[in-house]
């Protein structure tokens, strides 16, 4: 059922208007979506998905409700529910999910559905999301609340582009790390910042090994699921203040202000080590995926086209004495720190 006062239907929506209005992150607006989605027809669980880059898959924005601590699911279009919001460029309302053949049960699904509503979110005439309710009981939902949904849907999705698409131009969609065209700036900022404050910085080169056997061996989504879980494990293993770049393929770099080289070196290994000893867990299957390691640290003089030749040259370095491992550079020479299993 809707929210049974009409005046607090519009106050929910008035209040997201203005937050999308303030242009806050995407990742702030989608969640103000999903809190008004939950509120405005109360529903159990809340979601917002977005098609990739590829738009071959409906990744996970934001949610709320039950199950929105547990980790996210993915669909593509055609897919379920959701995916068929996609392709068929429709919205959908279930009463009954068990009665109905197109209800695909997600293995891992943490909360019940009894009903749900999804409706597609427009751009420029193509659909580039899907905004889902549900419900743990059936017939939950009426035709007023789906007629709620589309107007939220409607009313977020401009804003919601817009918010996209500005992510777009500094961050790599698939990985959410920074765009490759933000490196060499993002280190001359924090050169300069060192400069000021008599700080150290430190950069990682990490290119992962035979990944193009993914690739030819499971296909290429399931590499990009590789690529998107070996992001989210980095972000986990670093800091805050650390920056995360995708520099091309599957060569990411890391950028560390205020780090000396003993603190990257163990950063480094930090790294190493963690996918050595842990599967990359895709949709699917887990899969070894080792990454070879280059260790550069700024000398107080270089420039940032320096530092990062440096530790792409120790990352090399690394790829020919035998990979998944980490090597060290500096001004002279370069420091091999093979894996843990060969010491």
């Amino acid at each position: 059922m809707p929210t049974k006062d009409p005046k607090e239907a519009l106050l929910v929506l008035l209040e997201l208007t203005r937050k999308l209005a303030e242009r806050t992150s995407l990742e702030e607006s989608l969640q103000a979506i999903t809190h008004a989605a939950q509120k405005l027809v109360a529903a159990d669980h809340a979601s917002v998905r977005l098609l990739d880059s590829t738009r071959t898959e409906l990744l996970s924005g934001a949610r709320t409700g039950s199950g929105a601590d547990k980790r996210p699911m993915t669909f593509r279009p055609g897919e379920g529910f959701i995916g068929l919001c996609v392709s068929e460029r429709r919205p959908f309302h279930v009463d009954d999910v068990s009665n109905d053949s197109r209800f695909v049960p997600q293995a891992g699904q943490t909360f019940r559905i009894g009903s749900l509503m999804c409706e597609p979110m427009w751009s420029q005439g193509e659909v580039v999301g899907v905004l889902s309710v549900t419900s743990p009981e059936t017939h939950a939902f009426d035709e007023d609340a789906q007629l709620l949904l589309r107007l939220l849907a409607n009313c977020s999705s401009p804003p919601v582009e817009r918010a996209r698409l500005e992510r777009l131009a500094t961050f790599d969609d698939l990985t959410m790390a920074m765009s490759h065209r933000y490196l060499l700036p993002r280190i001359s900022e924090e050169i300069e910042s060192a400069t000021r404050t008599g700080s150290e910085i430190s950069i990682l080169l990490m290119d992962l090994d035979h990944f193009k056997l993914v690739n030819d061996e499971h296909g290429h989504a399931v590499g990009d699921a590789v690529l998107r879980a070996f992001a989210d494990r980095v972000r986990r293993l670093v800091r805050k203040v650390d920056v995360l770049v995708r520099r091309g393929g599957e060569e990411f770099v890391l950028v560390m202000p205020r780090t000396g080289s003993t603190q990257a070196l163990a950063t480094g290994k930090r790294i190493q080590e963690s996918l050595e000893r842990e599967k990359i867990a895709t949709t699917k299957l887990f899969l070894r995926q080792t990454v070879s390691i280059g260790v550069a640290t700024w000398d107080g003089r270089e420039a940032p086209e320096s530092l990062e030749a440096r530790a792409d040259h120790a990352m090399y370095e690394a790829k020919h004495l035998g990979r998944n491992r980490v090597v060290v550079s500096t001004r002279e020479s370069t420091t091999d720190l093979g894996p843990a299993s060969a010491r």
